[in-house]
């Protein structure tokens, strides 16, 4: 079954495959289901084809995938244009909602620490 361009797998119950798509977490799988009228435990080989159309006229009447990541990047550009803090800390790779910097914060500022070195100087040569 494929719901906005991505691929649900056949093996695995509904509840745990329907997340896969960007935009749909695990609470939001569990409210297209129940809409649906299809228990959470069944698996997508085993749909009629009237439960996979119902299923997927309800998920693609949230905003998922393309339109969502497209909109999201509209905003951080939007918040880049207008020099806004967060939109400045969005440019520079930092934390954008006032999480501490100064050591916790290695997966955005890359993995490296800004420490003294061992005091050994190289000397150039002129």
């Amino acid at each position: 079954m494929r719901i906005a361009g991505v691929t649900i797998p056949d093996n695995k119950q509904l509840a745990y495959s329907l997340p896969i798509i960007y935009g749909i977490g695990p609470t939001r799988a569990l409210d297209i289901l129940k809409a649906a009228g299809v228990e959470k435990t069944r698996k997508g080989s085993e749909l009629s084809g009237e439960e996979e159309q119902k299923i997927r006229s309800l998920a693609e009447s949230y905003l998922i995938e393309g339109e969502l990541r497209r909109e999201i990047g509209q905003n951080i550009k939007r918040l880049k244009d207008i020099r806004s803090i967060r939109g400045d800390r969005h440019s520079r790779g930092l934390p954008v909602r006032g999480q501490r910097t100064k050591t916790n914060s290695r997966t955005r500022r890359g993995n490296t620490r800004k420490t003294m070195t061992s005091g050994r100087r190289t000397l150039e040569k002129t």
